[in-house]
């Protein structure tokens, strides 16, 4: 795989920095039964990635210690992590928002029969990832046979109340496939409520359209394709200054499988680490922060590590895990 990190830098994108921490954003490892084009994580079925115990005990402990609002369990597939549902059950005991982070075949895997019914039953909100409403699209990014079993597995969902308003939460993720900026999130989010009702019967909350980012497996595609520095002027050319106010990082932090601390979910992949200033002059020289490192710390002010791949944060709309930004 070609390495596009050299590439982002050095970076003109405008110096930013964190505000209140309220999501906590956690990668519980690589393994995954998909192996997605547009995935910057370079997850699949070969991975061997999985945060451990001993992690899982340090993050309900960072969780406990800063009034974090939500975790966003993020992967690979997060739910192949043996220590998903033990994490889930200790942060609803908390009382606090889950997101799972499902690419709903997953819910159709040998042994994963019952996930569905757990998530259900432990109020969790599921974002899902269903790149286009039409099966050919998703064939393209996702594989032969997705689009039909995601299809299966939200209907399933729709039948224990996710989708419905005010219920179970559903919410669906669109991403581009290919070197193109995502159209307007509230049109789209109407074809699509229209054509999976239309063709499934099936219901959902939110779209959320979120752009590609230039890393990992998506950047490698677009650098054999020669399309690498086209898309990071595409994104430059759209960015948007007032998107700037509400990107993800300056409310969040991403922890990897091992428990190291980064920005965001992309820098996790650049390996970015998250850098901290002590008494606001000093920057610490460790290469990466780990959870256990600043389980005692205020991130409040902290500069965050940016690159040219932010433009994608920023460009148009705007976007972040939770969908445009504007």
């Amino acid at each position: 795989m070609l390495d596009t990190k050299p590439l982002l830098f050095p970076s003109s994108f405008p110096a930013i920095s964190r505000g209140l921490l309220q999501t906590l954003q956690v990668n519980l490892g690589y393994l995954c039964n998909l192996s997605c084009t547009h995935c910057h994580v370079n997850a699949g079925p070969k991975r061997t990635e999985l945060m451990d115990l001993s992690t899982v005990d340090l993050v309900l402990s960072y969780v406990d210690r800063h009034g974090i609002k939500c975790v966003d369990l993020t992967g690979g597939a997060p739910e192949m992590n043996p220590h998903f549902r033990y994490l889930v059950r200790e942060l609803k005991k908390r009382g606090l928002e889950v997101i799972d982070r499902c690419n709903l075949t997953v819910l159709l895997e040998p042994g994963f029969e019952d996930l569905a019914n757990f998530l259900a039953q432990n109020d969790v909100r599921i974002v899902a990832s269903l790149p286009c409403y039409e099966a050919k699209n998703v064939a393209e990014q996702r594989g032969k046979g997705v689009y039909e079993s995601s299809v299966e597995a939200l209907k399933i969902l729709n039948t224990l109340g996710y989708g419905e308003q005010g219920h179970l939460s559903l919410d669906l993720v669109y991403n581009p496939n290919g070197a193109f900026l995502p159209p307007p999130q509230a049109s789209l989010e109407q074809d699509y409520k229209r054509e999976l009702k239309a063709a499934h019967g099936i219901t959902f909350d939110q779209l959320l359209t979120i752009t590609n980012m230039p890393i990992s497996r998506f950047g490698s595609v677009l650098e054999s394709k020669g399309k690498f520095q086209y898309y990071l002027a595409l994104l430059k050319d759209n960015f948007s200054e007032q998107n700037l106010a509400s990107v993800m990082c300056k409310s969040l932090i991403s922890v990897d499988w091992q428990g190291y601390v980064y920005d965001c979910d992309f820098n996790q992949m650049l390996e970015m680490p998250l850098k901290m200033a002590l008494q606001d002059a000093i920057v610490t020289d460790k290469s990466k922060l780990h959870l256990r490192d600043i389980i005692e710390s205020n991130l409040t002010g902290q500069s965050i590590q940016i690159a040219e791949h932010c433009y994608g944060c920023t460009a148009g709309q705007g976007s972040s895990c939770g969908g445009a930004l504007d």
